[in-house]
């Protein structure tokens, strides 16, 4: 398969000539210097030989990026007897220190080095000792090296903090998407809990209207005065969430631990047998009274929903160090509960079991549990602790 080799920009057309200049210029002033000290020490053949290869080295810089290494050997070895490309070797030892590993690098170098002891044996100069032309060499050779070592260094350190940025782009995004799948999560919470309780007095006011058209004029009032209430309680709090979603800044509305008597009250004003214990030492947490909150209404809708007719018993109880218990249980319903259609699950929220899993998450981000399931008596119990500071 044939490796596609990227077109040339400018810039690499603008460094490319000024690589070829720069070696050319060198060469031409090292053969400069030769013609101006006759006698020639080498012959004319070879000298001119020298100036061809001079030319090529310096032609050959412009594919220097596709075979930088192959190149360099190549100038290394020319350079044991013709001084001409030596400009050119720069040239390519540089491009090796740009482009390829230390390892490679510093083997090429040792190999310069070698070829500058080969030319000061082969091609002594009477009036330059062998050492001087040695560590002319090394030096050369080190500062082209240097250099490109420099450049790679620092390609490398714009390549990783261009890496680093993207990664923080990417980072920055999956946060934003986390948060709003969160902020999702906690509105989808706030729904539910919100209105479910309200949705659930209107299902069960509406459905005892429908199987019981035989009953009294005083009943179907209560109903009716009960299905009114929850109506307009259940639209005002759906004003108070999409007010919060409308506005720049806010929270949902949130109930206190204080709310629970309201909440028993308003199920009893549905019919409903609760029986409410209270005993809570101090001000509980604002996170921790909010939870039980929820734990409690949770109760309430999924005994009115289904265990109708049956006995709920609440119990709040705390206190600094020891935590804040929520309970709701509910003996067994007089009579089994009216299957619910597939699919519905509450009215209007989705599946059933959703309010569960809020209660869980709620209770797990606040440090407590959450816990329910059957009684031995045939009827539920969903309890939860929280943890409340010294």
């Amino acid at each position: 398969m044939t490796k596609t080799v990227p077109r040339r920009g400018l810039r690499q057309w603008l460094v490319d000539t000024g690589m070829f200049l720069f070696a050319a210029i060198f060469g031409l002033m090292l053969a400069a210097d030769r013609l101006d000290s006759p006698p020639l020490t080498v012959p004319m053949w070879l000298f001119g030989l020298d100036q061809i290869l001079g030319v090529l080295a310096c032609v050959a810089l412009f594919w220097r990026r596709r075979r930088p290494v192959e190149l360099a050997i190549a100038l290394i070895v020319l350079s044991t007897f013709a001084e001409l490309v030596a400009g050119a070797l720069l040239v390519a030892l540089f491009t090796v220190a740009v482009h390829r590993p230390l390892r490679t690098v510093m083997a090429v170098f040792v190999l310069g080095v070698l070829s500058t002891v080969v030319y000061a044996q082969l091609r002594p100069e009477p009036d330059v000792p062998a050492l001087v032309l040695l560590l002319l060499g090394l030096a050369l050779y080190a500062a082209a090296i240097g250099w490109g070592l420099v450049v790679q260094n620092r390609r490398q350190l714009v390549a990783s903090l261009e890496d680093r940025a993207a990664r923080a782009e990417t980072e920055a995004r999956l946060r934003a998407e986390q948060a709003q799948h969160a902020a999702r999560d906690a509105l989808a919470r706030e729904i539910h809990d919100v209105l479910g309780h309200r949705l659930s007095l209107l299902s069960v006011h509406a459905g005892a209207l429908q199987y019981n058209p035989d009953a009294s004029a005083q009943d179907v009032a209560r109903a009716a005065e009960v299905i009114r209430e929850s109506a307009h309680q259940a639209l005002q709090d759906l004003r108070e969430v999409i007010g919060v979603l409308r506005a720049p800044v806010g929270e949902l509305p949130q109930p206190t631990l204080a709310g629970v008597g309201e909440l028993v009250a308003e199920s009893r004003r549905a019919g409903m047998d609760v029986d409410l214990v209270e005993e809570v030492g101090g001000t509980a947490p604002e996170t921790a009274g909010r939870t039980a909150y929820r734990v409690v209404q949770e109760g309430l809708t999924n005994a009115r929903k289904h265990a109708p007719g049956a006995a709920v018993a609440v119990c709040v109880s705390g206190a600094p160090g020891r935590g804040l218990a929520a309970e709701v249980t509910n003996t067994a319903p007089p009579a089994p509960p009216a299957p619910v259609e597939p699919g519905l699950g509450e009215p209007g929220l989705g599946e059933p079991g959703q309010g569960l899993l809020g209660l869980a998450e709620r209770a797990a981000l606040t440090g407590g549990r959450l816990e329910h399931g059957p009684t031995t008596e045939g009827g539920w119990r969903l309890a939860a602790w929280l943890p409340w500071p010294p």
